[in-house]
C-alpha cells in the first residue's frame, strides 16, 4: 500500500458512553501530598524562587492579606485528614472500609497497546465513597483543599455519582459542605453531613421502598473467602435490578457486554432476593427461581460454579423428570417446552410456581415474538422476569426489548474497554485472491465426485455453503499457523467456520501442517461442534482451564458463539461470513476477557471474510479495534506486499442453508442443497494496513507502524539536529528509548519493518520522521575513524583496545554496547577484566566515561 494510501482518514466515529465523562482527575502532586506542618514554608519558598526579580510580597502568591494564615491553608490531602473524615466520623459514619472508603478506585484504567507493548490510562477515583453497609455504596464526597470555593468539586462528585449509579453528591473544602439529591434535583449547603440512616431513609421514601422493602434491597451479597468483590457496574446492575422487582416491576432488562459478569450479577440478585425471603405471593419463605437459557454450557457452567454456595436448593430439570422441592432450578428451553410427543414439562408446573426467572442470553429464544419458546414466558406470567443479553438495542432484537422494555442498565463494550475491565482488540483483515476477486469453474469441470460445477461466479458468502475449495481452507489454515509461529504456537485460538464439515476440514489442515506439536499433544487442534457431544465438551472443558495446555486450537461453527467462558483465549479466527451484529458480538467476546496474571491484556481478531471490517463500520457499533491490520496472502498461506488495492468488504448472505436455525443454540442443519467439491487449483492471498484512533479518539485512521513511528518521533523533536543532540548524550538517550518504548515502538520492530537490521536505531527514527538519508552502524563506525583520527590517538595502547572493541561491538549489536556495566561479562570486554580494571586503562572512572560519551558524541554528530 502506497504511503499516501496508508495515512487517509476513515470517518467512523466512535460510539461510546463514556463521550460525556470528563477526564479523570491528575494524582496528587508532592505539593498537595506534603503534611500540614512543612506546606507553607515549602510553597512560599518555591513561590519566592519562580519570581526572584518581584517584591517579596506575599499579598502576590496568596489570596489572603497575612502571611500567617496564608500558612495555615491546607492542601487537599490534609484537609481530608483534619476535617472531612472527623466530620464524617461526627454524623456516625464508622471509619473503616465498609462505610467510609477513600481514594475509591472506581475503573482500572483503559488499556492501550502499541506493537506488543501494553499500558494503562488514568484511573477514576473518588475522594470518598460513603456505604451505607458493606454492599450497599449510597454517596460520593469530592474534597478540595480549604483555600477552594466549596462548589469547586461538585460537578466531580455529581459524575462520580452518575457513574456509580447513586442518589447524593457531595462536594466540600472542609468547613462547607454541597449536598445534590438526584431524587429532588435540589444542591445546597448544609451545615454536617446525614447519617446513614438518614440518607437510607430518604433513598427508601424517594424510591417508595417501605421498611421491609428497604431491608431487602440492603441484604448482603455472597462473599467467598478471599473472593471477587462485584465491580461497580455489577454493583449498580445488582441492586437496580433488586430494587426494580422489589418496587413491582415484572419485566426487567440488563444490557452487559460479554465478558463484564453477567452471571455474577445473576447470581447476587438471585442471592440478596433468597437470603431476605422475599417472593412474589408475599408469604415467609424463599423465592423459587428458574435460570433459563437455551445451551447446556449456559446453564451447567452457571449451576456447577457461580452458583455453588445454593448448594442442595440446586437442580437441573432434565430427562423428562420434574421435581418440586428445590428452590434454585436450572433448565435449557428444550428440555422442558413441548415437541411432536409431549405437550411441554414446563406445564407440569402451576403458572405461579416461580417467583423469579432469570432469562439468560434473552436476545435468543423466548423473547423473540415468532420463538416457539415464547409461550414459556407467557406461561410463567405471574413470575419476575429479568433478561440479560449483551447486545443494545438493534432491528435484530427489537422484541427482546419489546418484551423486557428499556434495560435498567447497560454496560458496553467500548465502556469496559474504556474502563479496563476489558481487553482491546487488533483486527487482521486477510484476504485470499479467490476471495478479492471471485472464483470461477472453468467450461465443464467436475467436482471431487465427478458433477459438473454450474458456471457461475462464487464469491465469500458461497465457499462452503455452494462451493467447497480445498485449496482456499488449506492456504487460510497455512496462513493461521503461520500467525501463530510469528506470535505464540500456544496462545488459545477459536477458529469460527461456516458448518462443521468445515469445522472438521480446517481441523484436518491445521492439524497437518501443526504435525510437530501434534506429535506431542494429539489434542493440540479439536473440533467442537454439537456432533462431537461429549468429547468436544471434554476439548472445551480443558480449553477452558486456566493451567492446560492443550487444546490449543478449536474449530468450530455456532456452538462457541456465545456462554463460553475462555479467560486466556488469545486469537478469534473468522472465516465465515457473520452480518447478524448481535453474534458478531458475541463472537468477539469470547476474546475480551483479562488475565493479567497469564499476560491476556489484548486479543487479536482474525478476519478472513470482511465480516469483523464491515460490523466496526456500522456506526452502532460500541466498542472499535485499537489497531487494524489488512493482509492478503499467497496460496502457500505468506503474507503478500501491500499493493494498494482497495479491499473487497467481504460482505454477503449469512442465512442459513436450508432454513437451518442457529436460534435453538444447535448447529447449522447439514441437509442442504448440494455442494460442490473442488480439491484442486491454488489459492493465493493479497496487504497489511493498521487502523487506530487519531488524538481525539473519535475517528479511526489509517496508519502504517512506519508512520506511527515517525508521528511519535516528530511530537518530541521538530528537527533531526534536536533529536541528534539528544540521542549522542546516553542518558537523555535512555530517556528517548524508555518514552518511545512505552508508546510500543521496539527497534527491532521497526528495523524489520524498514527491512534494516544492520540500521542504528537513530538513523532509522530520523529516515522515518524527517527523511533522512538511512545509514548502516557498520557506516557510522568507519566514518567514525576516519574523521576523528585524533581522538583515538590521544589515548594509550590499552584505553585505545577498549574503545576499539566497543565501536565493534557497536557496529554488530547497537548502542546498548557502550553501556560497560552490561557488556563487561561479554567478550571481548570481558578479556579485559573488570569495571575497575578497565578504568584504570583511562586513567579512572571519570576519565573512562568522559572517553566513552565522547566518543559516542562524535559517532552521531559525524
Amino acid at each position: 500500500m502506497s504511503k499516501e494510501n496508508s495515512n487517509q482518514e476513515l470517518t467512523v466515529p466512535l460510539v461510546s458512553s463514556m463521550s460525556g465523562r470528563p477526564k479523570p482527575p491528575k494524582p496528587r502532586t508532592v505539593l498537595e501530598m506534603m503534611p500540614s506542618e512543612t506546606i507553607g514554608d515549602y510553597a512560599l519558598a518555591e513561590a519566592n524562587y519562580s519570581k526572584p526579580h518581584e517584591p517579596q510580597n506575599h499579598e502576590s502568591y496568596w489570596p489572603d492579606k497575612s502571611a500567617e494564615s496564608q500558612q495555615e491553608k491546607l492542601n487537599e490531602a490534609d484537609t481530608c485528614r483534619k476535617y472531612v473524615t472527623p466530620k464524617l466520623v461526627e454524623a456516625g459514619w464508622d471509619n473503616t472500609p465498609h462505610q467510609i472508603r477513600e481514594q475509591h478506585q472506581l475503573t482500572d484504567g483503559r488499556i492501550t497497546v502499541r506493537g506488543d507493548k501494553t499500558s494503562r490510562g488514568e484511573q477514576y477515583r473518588a475522594d470518598y465513597l460513603l456505604r451505607y453497609n458493606r454492599d450497599f455504596p449510597i454517596a460520593v464526597v469530592e474534597a478540595k483543599p480549604e483555600s477552594a470555593p466549596v462548589g469547586k468539586g461538585m460537578q466531580q462528585a455529581k459524575t462520580y455519582a452518575e457513574i456509580l449509579g447513586l442518589k447524593f453528591a457531595y462536594a466540600t473544602n472542609g468547613h462547607e459542605i454541597l449536598e445534590f439529591d438526584f431524587l429532588t434535583g435540589i444542591e445546597q449547603v448544609v451545615s454536617d453531613y446525614p447519617t446513614p440512616e438518614e440518607l437510607i431513609t430518604r433513598l427508601g421514601s424517594g424510591e417508595g421502598l417501605d421498611t421491609e422493602a428497604t431491608d431487602r434491597l440492603l441484604s448482603a451479597y455472597h462473599h467467598a473467602p478471599g473472593g471477587f468483590s462485584p465491580r461497580y457496574y455489577q454493583q449498580i446492575a445488582i441492586n437496580r435490578t433488586v430494587l426494580s422487582i422489589l418496587q413491582g416491576k415484572k419485566r426487567n432488562l440488563i444490557t452487559m457486554a460479554t465478558g463484564t459478569g453477567k452471571t455474577i450479577v445473576a447470581f447476587q440478585i438471585c442471592w440478596k432476593l433468597w437470603n431476605s425471603k422475599w417472593n412474589s405471593s408475599g408469604e415467609y419463605r424463599k423465592p423459587r427461581i428458574l435460570f433459563l437459557a437455551d445451551r447446556n454450557v449456559l446453564v451447567d457452567d452457571p449451576k456447577d460454579k457461580t452458583f455453588t454456595p445454593f448448594g442442595d436448593a440446586r437442580h437441573k430439570i432434565e430427562g423428562g423428570k420434574i421435581t418440586k422441592s428445590r428452590e434454585m432450578y436450572f433448565a435449557i428451553y428444550q428440555s422442558i417446552a413441548k415437541d411432536k410427543n409431549r405437550p411441554g414439562l414446563y406445564r407440569e408446573f402451576s403458572p405461579d410456581f416461580f417467583d423469579l426467572i432469570i432469562v439468560d442470553e434473552c436476545h435468543r429464544g423466548s423473547a423473540r415474538d415468532d420463538s416457539n419458546w415464547r409461550e414459556i414466558l407467557e406461561y410463567f406470567e405471574p413470575a419476575y422476569q429479568v433478561g440479560m443479553t449483551a447486545t443494545p438495542l438493534r432491528e435484530d432484537n427489537r422484541d427482546t426489548y419489546r418484551y423486557f422494555e428499556n434495560p435498567l442498565y447497560t454496560y458496553s463494550l467500548a465502556q469496559g474497554i474504556e474502563d479496563g475491565f476489558l481487553a482491546p482488540y487488533r483486527v487482521h483483515r486477510v484476504i485470499t485472491q479467490v476471495d478479492a476477486t471471485g472464483w470461477r469453474p472453468t467450461k465443464g469441470e467436475l467436482d471431487r465426485y465427478g458433477r459438473e460445477i454450474p458456471d457461475e461466479e462464487y464469491g465469500t458468502k458461497d465457499f462452503e455453503r455452494k462451493v467447497v475449495l480445498k485449496a482456499r481452507t488449506e492456504t487460510i489454515a497455512k496462513h493461521i499457523t503461520d500467525f501463530l509461529k510469528r506470535t505464540d504456537r500456544f496462545a488459545k485460538t477459536i477458529v469460527f467456520c461456516v458448518d462443521q464439515s468445515h469445522a472438521d476440514d480446517m481441523r484436518r489442515a491445521l492439524n497437518n501442517l501443526n504435525s510437530d506439536l501434534v506429535k506431542k499433544y494429539q489434542d493440540y487442534v479439536a473440533r467442537v461442534t454439537s456432533d462431537e457431544k461429549k468429547i468436544g465438551k471434554g476439548h472445551l472443558s480443558r480449553f477452558q482451564e486456566l493451567e492446560t495446555t492443550t487444546p490449543v486450537i478449536l474449530t468450530t461453527s455456532q456452538l462457541l458463539t456465545t456462554g463460553v467462558d475462555a479467560p486466556t483465549c488469545k486469537n478469534v479466527i473468522l472465516v465465515r461470513v457473520v452480518n447478524s451484529m448481535s453474534e458478531f458480538k458475541q463472537i468477539i467476546g469470547r476474546g475480551t476477557r483479562l488475565r493479567e496474571d497469564y499476560d491476556k491484556l489484548w486479543f487479536s481478531i482474525l478476519d478472513y471474510t470482511g465480516s469483523a471490517t464491515q460490523n466496526f463500520a456500522d456506526p452502532t457499533f460500541d466498542g472499535f479495534p485499537d489497531i487494524e491490520e489488512d493482509t492478503i496472502i499467497d496460496d502457500e498461506g505468506n503474507e503478500l506486499p501491500q499493493d494498494g488495492d482497495d479491499v473487497p468488504d467481504g460482505s454477503g448472505d449469512d442465512t442459513l442453508p436450508d432454513g437451518g436455525d442457529t436460534g435453538s443454540g444447535g448447529e447449522i442443519s447439514e441437509s442442504e442443497p448440494a455442494r460442490y467439491y473442488v480439491d484442486g487449483g491454488m489459492v493465493d492471498i493479497s496487504t497489511h494496513v493498521v487502523y487506530e484512533f487519531d488524538a481525539s479518539g473519535k475517528q479511526l485512521k489509517v496508519v502504517q507502524f512506519t508512520d506511527y513511528t515517525a508521528e511519535s518521533v516528530r511530537t518530541l523533536f521538530s528537527s533531526p539536529d534536536e533529536l541528534r543532540d539528544s540521542w549522542a548524550d546516553p542518558v537523555k538517550r535512555e530517556d528517548i528509548i524508555a518514552t518511545l518504548s512505552a508508546k510500543g515502538i521496539d527497534f527491532l520492530h521497526v528495523s524489520e519493518e524498514v527491512g534494516k537490521p544492520d540500521a542504528d536505531p537513530f538513523d532509522l527514527l530520523c529516515h522515518l520522521a524527517f527523511d533522512a538519508p538511512l545509514r548502516t552502524r557498520r557506516e557510522r563506525a568507519e566514518y567514525l575513524r576516519k574523521q576523528n583520527p585524533d581522538f583515538f590517538d590521544k589515548y594509550g595502547p590499552q584505553a585505545r583496545e577498549v574503545l576499539e572493541a566497543l565501536l565493534s561491538k557497536y557496529r554488530e549489536h547497537g548502542p546498548t554496547q557502550f553501556n560497560l556495566a552490561e557488556v563487561v561479562d561479554v567478550p571481548p570486554i570481558s578479556d579485559f577484566g573488570n569495571l575497575i580494571e578497565i578504568a584504570g586503562r583511562f586513567g579512572g572512572p571519570r576519565e573512562m566515561k568522559s572517553a566513552v560519551d565522547q566518543m559516542q558524541s562524535l559517532l552521531y554528530h559525524s
